[in-house]
C-alpha cells in the first residue's frame, strides 16, 4: 500500500496491508480459537481510524466516549444519535480511503435503545447505514430481549457489563463492579444471558481480573473485551486519547501511556497492538482490585 494523504499529513505505510483481509465475525472466531488476542481502540475521525487500522488494530469502536474527549462533556449521557452517526461515517470514510480492514463498532447512545426493541432497531439502523458493522449497548438482563431482537434481524451486537458509563451516576461513580459475591453472581448471570441472546462480543469494564477470566472461559460464543479487567479476556480496548496520554483528566490506573517510548502516534499504536498480542498489556497485578 502506498502512503495515503490526509488533511494532517501523510499516513505511515503498513508493510503487510496487502496481505490483510477485512475483519469479520468468522475471522474473530478463528482468532479466539487460536488463542490470539483481539485488539480494539476507539477512534472518532477519519485520520485516526486509518492510522489505527494501519497499526493492525482489528476493531475500531466509535465510542460515545467522544462526548468527553471530543465534546468536553462530563459524561457520555449527553451524546446524541446524530453525533454518533456523524462520527461513524467519518471513521468509515477514513478506512475506505486506505482500503482498511478493521471491524467498526458503533455505540448506541443513552436513551436510544431503552424505550423498546423497535426503538433500538431504528437506532441501530442509523449506525449500520453509516457504515458500522456492529452496534454496542450497555446493560444487563434488561437488554437481552433487545439483543435477541437485533441479532435476529441481522444486526451484530456487542454488549457491555461492569462499569457502564452511561449509568455511572446510578453506580455511584467510576467504581469497580462485581467485587462482592452477589454482584459477581449477577454479572455472571447477565453475561450468560447476553451470550444466549446472541451477543457476539462483550466489553467488561472495571471488573476483577479473576471474574473477567472466568467469564471468558464461560462464554465460548461471546468474545470478551477487557478494559480495566485484567489480561484474561479474549481482547482489550482502550480509549485512544487515554493510551496516547492526551486526555483532559487523570488516566485510570489500568491505562498505559504508549507514547512514552514511541516516536510517533503510529509507533505508539503498533506498540499497543504488540503488547496486547503478547499478553504484556495489561499487567494483571494492576487489576486484582
Amino acid at each position: 500500500m502506498t502512503n495515503a494523504a490526509s488533511p494532517y499529513g501523510t499516513l505511515p505505510p503498513a508493510a503487510d496491508m496487502s496481505s490483510r483481509k477485512p475483519i469479520s465475525l468468522p475471522r474473530l472466531n478463528d482468532m479466539r480459537a487460536r488463542g490470539e488476542k483481539i485488539t480494539m481502540l476507539t477512534a472518532y475521525d477519519a485520520t485516526f481510524a486509518a492510522v489505527a487500522d494501519a497499526a493492525g488494530v482489528e476493531c475500531i469502536l466509535v465510542g460515545d466516549s467522544l462526548g468527553m474527549v471530543c465534546q468536553g462533556l462530563h459524561s457520555t449521557a449527553g451524546v446524541s444519535l446524530e453525533t454518533m452517526r456523524y462520527h461513524t461515517e467519518s471513521v468509515v470514510r477514513g478506512l475506505r480511503r486506505v482500503q482498511g480492514t478493521a471491524w467498526v463498532i458503533g455505540d448506541l447512545p443513552f436513551g436510544t435503545y431503552h424505550e423498546s426493541r423497535e426503538q433500538a432497531l431504528r437506532s441501530a439502523m442509523v449506525l449500520m447505514q453509516a457504515g458500522a458493522h456492529m452496534v454496542k449497548l450497555e446493560g444487563g438482563d434488561w437488554t437481552t430481549e433487545t439483543v435477541e431482537f437485533l441479532v435476529k434481524r441481522g444486526v451484530p451486537v456487542c454488549a457491555h457489563l461492569g462499569l457502564t458509563p452511561q449509568t455511572v451516576h446510578a453506580l455511584g461513580g467510576y467504581r469497580v463492579q462485581g467485587r462482592e459475591p452477589a454482584a459477581a453472581a449477577q454479572l455472571t448471570q447477565d453475561a450468560l444471558a447476553l451470550q444466549e441472546a446472541g451477543a457476539s462480543m462483550l466489553v467488561l469494564e472495571m471488573v476483577p481480573a479473576v471474574l473477567a477470566t472466568g467469564l471468558t472461559e464461560a462464554l465460548p460464543r461471546c468474545h470478551t473485551i477487557g478494559i480495566g479487567a485484567g489480561n484474561g479476556t479474549a481482547g482489550q480496548v482502550l480509549v485512544l486519547h487515554d493510551m496516547l496520554g492526551i486526555n483532559l483528566g487523570k488516566n485510570p490506573k489500568f491505562v498505559r501511556n504508549f507514547m512514552t517510548h514511541a516516536d510517533s502516534v503510529q509507533t505508539a499504536l503498533s506498540h499497543y497492538v504488540a503488547a496486547v498480542k503478547d499478553g504484556s498489556f495489561p499487567d494483571n497485578t494492576l487489576h486484582a482490585w
